[in-house]
């Protein structure tokens, strides 16, 4: 998703833009040939089976680990600007405030694990040049995506239930895409920074939205807790990021996720209403 929405919001530039048949990550030789004469790398690739890197941290640590590392050697050989995309998920998700930028590592999955690792690796590799960007709850048009899976459901059923103990921000992957492009634009300080809109919700909050913009009865969606899905990887419970890089840097934060929900729908993103 994010991938794609770079390259739109990157047209009538000179971009390279690469899948996993393109590129193997893990494989430092194709990775430098790839990086070789670029000013710019942004890595959006990355193992996000959140459930299945519990059985296979092996396979995840590869990509999200090593591929990060692995760019970031290839990067600083060349002189080029990377920008690192991570994940609230490098923390505990047991805060009650917005994370910052500087907390603690503190994951509780495979999939944590190994981007948390991916970020210390570009950090050790190349700090004087790399920027890492957490962002979280994305969504878009180019892939799988929960708004998209609650109209359907919410289309197919008579009413559909969504935990309300989640906490985060909803993102859209074009507004991000956007944010990351007018990083590298600027002048600001290499280090980390939290990409995701603004505000707060539950996926019962961000559901009941979705619906409401979508034309679909918000009442369809039901409140239930996470005790009622079981899953292989813990969530975390609150996975706010706080924003104080980006006024700090002299750029402003993305904006508020109702506003990115409103012009998604009305983008067409999930299809016609």
């Amino acid at each position: 998703m994010l991938g794609h929405d770079l390259s739109d919001v990157l047209a009538g530039r000179d971009v390279t833009a690469l899948g996993r048949k393109d590129l193997d990550v893990t494989d430092m030789a194709a990775v430098r040939n790839a990086v070789a004469g670029h000013d710019v790398i942004i890595n959006c690739a990355a193992y996000t089976k959140v459930d299945d890197a519990e059985s296979n941290e092996d396979a995840a640590f590869a990509v999200n680990a090593i591929g990060a590392r692995n760019l970031a050697i290839a990067a600083r050989e060349v002189g080029a600007k990377l920008v690192q995309v991570s994940t609230d998920y490098v923390f505990g998700g047991d805060a009650s405030e917005p994370y910052a930028e500087d907390s603690p590592y503190a994951p509780i999955s495979a999939y944590g694990r190994t981007k948390a690792a991916g970020e210390r690796f570009v950090l050790d590799e190349y700090p004087e040049g790399s920027y890492i960007v957490r962002t979280a709850w994305l969504y878009g048009e180019h892939g799988p995506s929960f708004p998209a899976t609650m109209l359907r459901l919410g289309r197919e059923r008579d009413s559909v239930s969504v935990v309300t103990d989640q906490i985060g921000q909803p993102t859209w992957t074009h507004d991000l895409a956007a944010q990351l492009v007018k990083l590298i634009d600027s002048d600001a300080p290499v280090g980390i920074y939290h990409g995701t809109n603004a505000g707060v919700a539950s996926w019962f909050e961000f559901a009941k939205a979705t619906f409401a913009e979508s034309d679909l009865d918000p009442e369809k969606v039901l409140p239930t807790d996470s005790a009622s899905f079981l899953r292989p990887a813990p969530r975390p419970d609150f996975s706010v990021l706080g924003h104080q890089a980006w006024a700090a840097a002299g750029l402003s934060p993305m904006r508020d996720w109702h506003e990115a929900l409103h012009d998604a729908v009305g983008a067409g993103v999930f299809g016609a209403k």
